[in-house]
């Protein structure tokens, strides 16, 4: 690895945690010591203990990709092909969160990140929607408040995906997956809205293969960006220190572990994990 990932990663290789998947994304680790994670085309998220074999966690998901904990510990999903926003209860029954915004039918919520406040942030892009079935306008940022309430947070980017907060959740981060491939950096202001939206990193590559996805931020701010070749990561100012390279492409990544130092790449059709030197920020209830 580039010496300026020293600082970074403690150990290699990586360890494979599971395989024989057909595409798997949205890893999210659980403070009872199990990561849950999705394998879009067939629409099943998984749990999977280290060292034990992965389980089927919900079956039929509506195509669920991103997931994440609001502040009561439910597991909140983006059903892509359901076109929701959706949260499963204790007792495991489902409940729709968001489907609309003004009315307007949902492109395909993509990831997802839950704030201290309780409100929920979710990315929204229209790229894999038929023209004629979208109603919103845009692709964009949206947030479902603590009281419901569906709200445009963030407008001006072309496919945004995967998204995560500063560690003080003054910054949100916005990873656009086409023609820019960029991370777009917005401060978040009071009352949950974005503004000053600007270019925080550009992930243009020659690498054959990858696009701006899945982030997350460890305690020191530093942004890890799955993309081109692999994981990506940048200091707080958004200076490139190096690429982590895994034995596959990752499209997302989680902190997890007891200490939130081990991060779970979720990387076409397998599972993998890499000791960090650095925590991961935290993610509610999740640990």
């Amino acid at each position: 690895m580039p010496d300026l990932l020293d600082g970074v990663v403690e150990s290699e290789p990586t360890f494979l945690v599971a395989t024989g998947f057909q595409f798997t994304e949205g890893p999210l680790w659980h403070v009872d010591g199990y990561l849950l994670f999705v394998d879009i085309r067939t629409s099943i998220i998984y749990r999977v203990t280290p060292g034990s074999p992965a389980e089927v966690y919900r079956d039929n998901s509506g195509g669920s990709n991103g997931l994440t904990f609001d502040l009561e510990g439910r597991l909140v999903m983006c059903e892509g092909d359901a076109r929701r926003i959706s949260r499963r209860e204790q007792d495991g029954t489902i409940t729709g969160l968001a489907d609309r915004w003004e009315g307007k039918r949902l492109h395909r919520p993509n990831d997802v990140v839950c704030k201290s406040d309780g409100s929920i942030y979710f990315t929204n892009p229209s790229g894999r929607i038929d023209p004629a079935d979208r109603e919103i306008e845009f692709s964009g940022v949206h947030r479902i408040m603590p009281d419901g309430a569906v709200t445009a947070v963030v407008r001006d980017v072309e496919y945004p995906n995967g998204l995560a907060f500063s560690p003080d959740e003054s910054i949100l981060y916005v990873a656009n997956t086409r023609n820019d491939m960029q991370i777009r950096a917005y401060d978040v202001q009071p009352d949950g809205s974005c503004a000053n939206g600007r270019i925080f990193a550009d992930m243009s590559s020659d690498e054959p293969d990858g696009v701006p996805d899945g982030m997350k931020v460890d305690v020191e701010g530093r942004v890890y960006c799955t993309g081109p070749g692999g994981c990506w990561v940048f200091d707080a100012s958004g200076s490139h220190l190096g690429i982590i390279r895994l034995p596959e492409i990752p499209a997302n990544c989680a902190w997890g572990g007891p200490d939130s130092r081990t991060m779970y790449f979720t990387a076409r059709t397998s599972v993998y994990s890499l000791r960090m030197k650095t925590p991961g920020a935290a993610v509610p209830a999740g640990r």
